[in-house]
């Protein structure tokens, strides 16, 4: 019998995390008229960047590293998101150099996999996965409002 999940968790899944996400980056690429504006504008105007993390990030929490690097500007973080949002929606690209490296880690994954429960994995994987999901939808979120005080059309 197929259970129909109640909205509160419907709410929490990785697919409505992921469309969150490519919403986000969608609103942040139509509001960027002049992406250029962007070079060596700092995300953070003045403000703590290590201040801004999820209380269920007990990783960024145990060794107090910021999620968002001071040093990048919005320019950056504007090409990184739209590339994240183009592996999400097309896949990643095997020819992209990155490929050897995946392999050695697929291969030490499936040795896991078979020692260790999959259930645990599959779990501790999809919590990780939806909560960099949510800082970087927030990340877009900031760069849309960041960009929008640069040039002057505030909230």
């Amino acid at each position: 019998m197929m259970q129909i999940p109640d909205s509160h968790n419907q709410k929490n899944s990785l697919f409505n995390a992921m469309n969150r996400f490519i919403g986000a980056v969608n609103n942040m690429d139509q509001t960027v008229m002049v992406p250029s504006l962007l070079r060596d504008v700092p995300l953070d105007h003045g403000g703590d960047v290590k201040a801004v993390r999820t209380a269920d990030d007990p990783a960024a929490a145990a060794n107090d590293t910021p999620y968002f690097h001071q040093d990048s500007d919005m320019y950056s973080s504007y090409i990184l998101l739209k590339s994240i949002r183009n592996n999400i929606e097309w896949g990643v690209l095997q020819g992209d150099g990155r490929g050897k490296e995946r392999a050695g880690v697929a291969e030490v994954s499936r040795v896991e996999a078979e020692e260790d429960d999959l259930e645990k994995q599959f779990h501790y994987h999809l919590n990780g996965l939806h909560a960099v999901l949510s800082k970087l939808t927030l990340k877009a979120n900031m760069l849309t409002n960041r960009y929008k005080e640069e040039i002057g059309c505030g909230n």
